[in-house]
């Protein structure tokens, strides 16, 4: 791993990435996209090839599933899918893709907004009649695919792991039961 000026890194426990504009020893110069500078030991930043959005996807679980994701789907222009005359949407939840910085949000803020999201989305698919949502909650320590299960046994749905092929282990599609029109 050699760190050079102009390269692209990423900070491990902040999120924050940038380029190298200074090396002095252990001590690293990172711009970030605002033009502010910080400085970090060597130890906290790691050189990063893709965007901190594809980092995020990645775990020593299903790494070689999510690449192969990755490489096969291509520009993501709807979260909406189809699939057999079927209306699939799909929900990331990944903090970073719902917000630009968690910047003064505790682990309690991040997932209350995580699970608001899910709340309005499940209502929104209720409404406008969309039998299928996966929601991508990723692997981490499960609390977040906990709480979405509590958060489902409120409506009227069924929900179970999402395809492993597809998605790893990180999502749980959700079957929404719709009452025809009458």
């Amino acid at each position: 791993m050699q760190f050079l000026v102009g390269k692209k890194v990423a900070v491990l426990d902040d999120i924050l990435k940038g380029v190298i504009v200074s090396i002095d020893d252990q001590i690293i110069g990172v711009k970030d996209s605002d033009g502010m500078v910080y400085q970090y030991n060597q130890k906290e930043l790691v050189l990063i090839e893709e965007d901190q959005y594809q980092l995020s996807k990645f775990s020593d679980i299903n790494n070689a599933l999510l690449t192969e994701k990755l490489e096969e789907t291509s520009s993501k222009t709807s979260s909406f899918k189809k699939e057999k005359n079927e209306v699939i949407l799909e929900v990331d939840l990944h903090i970073n893709q719902l917000i630009k910085s968690t910047k003064g949000m505790d682990n309690f803020d991040m997932l209350t907004l995580q699970l608001n999201t899910a709340k309005s989305k499940i209502e929104y698919a209720i409404s406008k009649r969309i039998s299928k949502v996966i929601f991508i909650h990723g692997v981490g320590e499960g609390v977040l695919k906990s709480e979405l299960h509590y958060l489902f046994g409120r409506y009227p749905v069924r929900f179970y792991d999402a395809s492993y092929k597809k998605y790893g282990l990180g999502a749980t599609e959700v079957y929404v039961y719709q009452n025809p029109k009458s």
